[in-house]
Formats: structure tokens, C-alpha cells, sequence
């Protein structure tokens, strides 16, 4: 991957990445892997207020992790856009394990030394869960082939927090570790461009405008 300081000269596949509208559990901010919890009233407010801002981009394809909660909101998008929504496993949350439905108090109450390991090593994973090390290979995988799918176009991707985090640490080059330093909205936008010669690009993080 080019590191340079010089302009691509390429036209980038856009990834917009908006991140699924307010659920039960993100309101008390407990962990939400892959349980399959639905948007609350708020939450599909949030999804339509999204699909509203992106009404006037360009966007050429819609891709959704398989989750209810990315999938509802996608819906809103794509009634808007008048596209279809494309599920892609590559991009559903972290598997959070035994911590599902915790708040991080209570799983450390219940596991001290095991959160203490996580939140200082992104290869350590939870009980029965994922690693954020593991996470970073399949969302790199995952990107890799939606650009090949789709390269020079732009594309809707409604995910959830540590894919988008994942991206934009990716984007950045920075280390795994940066997943811990950024924080993500609910029905947030956040902008990756993907050069075919090589680097990505951060143009936005955590855009909440839409939801004012």
C-alpha cells in the first residue's frame, strides 16, 4: 500500500458507513454483537433522517451486515434510493461472546482479569467471543472484495461500531489498538475513499448532522 504524499490517480470506490440507528441495548450501552436486537422508535426515526441526507448522494449499491437491527435501518436507505439491500457477513459485529447484554460494569464484575486483557490487547477475545485482531482480518477481507465488486462507485455500507472503527483504522494505518480511542453515534455517517493504486482516504467520521 502506497504511502505517499502524492494525489491518487485514480477514481476511489466511495464507502459510506452508516451505522445502524438506536436499539434497547445501545441506549443502556451494553454490548450488542450478534444478538439480533430491533431499532426503537428512535432508532427508526434516526434510519429515516439518514435515508433523507442520503437521498441526494450517488449512491450505486447498498450492502448490510445480516443483523435486524442493519437491516431495518438499510431498508430506509434503499426505499430512498430505490436500490436493493445486499447482505454481507463480513461486516457484522464482533462476536461479543459471553458478554452479550452486559454493560462493560457488569462484565467486569463478572470477569475482571478477562475485560482487563481485552481492553489492553485487541488479540485477546471474550469468553466465546471474537477478537478485535480476528474482526480486523475479516472486515479487511470483506472491504477487499466490495471494492473488487464495485471499484470507482459509491457504496452505501450499513454496519455497527467496530467495523466502522475497523475501516477507519485501516484507512489510517493505524495500529488495532486505535479501535479503543474513537467513538461512533448511532445512525452516524463516516466516509472511506479506496484507491485502486493502493491507499485509503478518511473524508468524514461520525457525522451526525442529519440527526439534529
Amino acid at each position: 500500500m502506497s504511502t505517499g504524499w502524492g494525489a491518487p490517480d485514480t477514481s476511489p470506490t466511495r464507502l459510506l458507513l452508516l451505522r445502524h440507528g438506536q436499539t434497547p441495548l445501545s441506549v443502556e450501552r451494553r454490548f450488542a454483537g450478534r444478538g439480533d436486537v430491533p431499532l426503537t422508535e428512535a432508532g427508526r426515526a434516526q434510519a429515516a433522517a439518514a435515508a433523507r441526507r442520503l437521498a441526494g448522494r450517488g449512491v450505486d449499491a447498498i450492502v448490510s451486515s445480516p443483523l435486524l437491527r442493519t437491516r431495518s435501518t438499510a431498508e430506509y436507505a434503499a426505499e430512498a434510493l430505490g436500490l436493493p439491500v445486499e447482505a454481507d457477513d463480513g461486516f457484522v459485529e464482533t462476536d461479543f461472546g459471553a458478554w452479550e447484554g452486559m454493560t462493560f460494569a457488569e462484565a467486569r464484575e463478572h470477569d475482571p482479569v478477562a475485560v482487563d486483557r481485552w481492553v489492553s490487547d485487541p488479540r485477546a477475545a471474550p469468553p466465546g467471543g471474537e477478537a478485535f485482531a480476528s474482526v480486523s482480518l475479516r472486515v479487511g477481507a470483506a472491504r477487499d472484495a466490495l471494492v473488487e465488486r464495485y471499484r470507482g462507485r459509491t457504496v452505501l455500507v450499513v454496519t455497527h461500531v467496530t467495523p466502522i472503527k475497523t475501516l477507519v483504522q485501516q484507512a489510517l494505518l493505524a495500529p488495532v489498538q486505535a479501535l479503543y480511542r474513537m467513538h461512533l453515534d448511532t445512525a452516524s455517517l463516516t466516509e472511506v475513499d479506496v484507491y485502486a493504486d493502493g491507499p485509503m482516504v478518511m473524508r468524514a467520521f461520525n457525522d451526525t448532522s442529519h440527526l439534529a
